[in-house]
């Protein structure tokens, strides 16, 4: 039996439906059948051509050069990790201490333990710069017969310029330090010599003070107490002289901070001491730095101290048995104002500077510069002439000299002298004529 014929384009619901994409595929491949069915035109094929065999050159081969191989660089050491030290702090500045209530007992505490000495003004300036010298940290009598001593042995002051300052340490060895006062006398001498080519300072006196101070502050090596010490006593000045026992002194009392005390500038002090009391007040404060630097634990100074400032026996007063601190002295400046004062202070003390022999050395680029038309000159070319040739002194190396003997003169012949005249005879006197009688008795001129 036959299955009965179903129309195409229904299908029955058994039926599964074809997926849409096969029946797109059928659809275009029919006519591509049919395309295919049709015989294609054919075409004359062509003969087939012989091939010529290809002859193969032979290829040269080019040798290859080994290009070097770079070594390569050693690895860089790695440098050590940069640590930042931590910032100094900065030094927090000492209060000045009350100087205006303090000064005034300090003097009164020094009239009580000491006697002021009193200076002769009337010997030469030069003489009163070199007691000085002698008196920096070494007492007034001391001082005088050190210098008086010294002076006696040398035969003038230029004896004194040339010696050395081992045999002058010898000469002053009362003083306490005899090295640093001969070195001081020295270079004073030679200062003053260099400049005057005299020993005298007496032109000082005849101008103003300042004048006075600035011909002593231009003395090459004299130092800064035998400045003020001059000037206050000689100059008429006011000025308080400052030595190394002064400024200890001033120091263990509480008057002055640790950075005064190691730079050794103590400033203020004229502005408290009067004139009339500036030299009087000096002589004691002096001998009380001498007592400082001798005898620092004794009864004299503890009780100034003790009436002065009686905190300063804790704080300042170092333990017994111990020394004073050691001054530190401060770095230099490194602002503009400063560097500018140092580079001022160093060409004046260059124009000033001595030509002795323990003068400092001149700086490099100091040299003199040769004048002018001294090299070598240019002809009209624009080519050098050769100069003149240096004047050279050769040894003598001709014959040797020979000194002939000096002969004798020969004798001058003598000469006729001549016969001495006849002595006229005088008439015999007459008795007639007395007067010429006793003329003719006396005898002739």
């Amino acid at each position: 039996m036959t299955a009965p014929k179903r129309p195409a384009g229904k299908p029955t619901a058994a039926s599964p439906k074809k997926p849409a994409a096969k029946t797109a595929a059928k659809v275009a491949a029919k006519p591509a059948v049919k395309a295919a069915a049709k015989p294609a035109p054919t075409k004359p094929v062509p003969k087939p051509v012989a091939a010529k065999p290809i002859a193969a050159k032979p290829i040269a081969a080019k040798p290859i050069a080994a290009k070097p191989v770079a070594a390569k660089p050693a690895a860089k050491p790695v440098p050590a990790p940069v640590v930042k030290a931590p910032p100094v702090p900065k030094p927090i500045p000492e209060k000045v201490p009350p100087r205006g209530q303090l000064i005034p007992k300090l003097a009164k505490a020094l009239k009580a333990s000491f006697k002021p000495v009193a200076v002769n003004t009337s010997r030469p300036l030069l003489e009163q710069v070199l007691i000085a010298c002698c008196m920096e940290n070494a007492p007034a009598d001391v001082a005088e017969k050190a210098l008086s001593k010294l002076l006696e042995s040398a035969f003038d002051l230029n004896e004194i310029r040339v010696t050395t300052v081992a045999e002058l340490a010898e000469a002053l060895a009362e003083l306490p330090d005899p090295a640093h006062a001969a070195l001081s006398l020295r270079r004073v001498l030679q200062s003053v010599f260099e400049s005057t080519y005299n020993f005298s300072l007496d032109h000082a006196k005849k101008h103003s003070l300042a004048h006075g101070m600035k011909t002593l502050e231009h003395i090459h090596g004299i130092p800064p107490f035998v400045v003020a010490q001059v000037a206050s006593t000689a100059l008429g000045g006011h000025m308080i002289p400052l030595d190394k026992g002064a400024i200890a002194a001033l120091y263990v009392c509480g008057l002055t901070t640790r950075q005064e005390y190691d730079s050794g500038k103590v400033l203020g002090l004229e502005r408290i001491i009067g004139k009339k009391a500036g030299i009087e007040f000096s002589s004691l404060l002096h001998q009380f730095g001498i007592e400082v630097l001798t005898n620092l634990h004794g009864n004299t100074v503890r009780k100034v101290i003790q009436a002065v400032n009686p905190a300063a026996l804790k704080d300042r007063m170092p333990k017994r048995g111990e020394p004073l601190p050691t001054p530190i002295p401060p770095p230099p400046a490194t602002d503009k104002e400063s560097l500018k004062v140092a580079e001022a202070a160093r060409t004046t003390a260059e124009e000033h500077r001595p030509a002795g022999p323990q003068a400092a050395a001149r700086p490099a680029g100091k040299t003199p510069m040769p004048p002018a038309g001294s090299g070598p000159k240019k002809s009209a070319d624009g080519k050098t002439k050769p100069g003149p040739k240096p004047f050279v002194v050769k040894p003598n190396v001709g014959k040797p000299l020979t000194i002939k003997p000096q002969l004798a003169p020969p004798p001058e012949p003598e000469k006729p002298q001549p016969k001495p005249a006849a002595a006229k005879k005088l008439p015999a006197p007459t008795k007639s004529d007395p007067h010429s009688a006793d003329l003719s008795k006396r005898k002739p001129r």
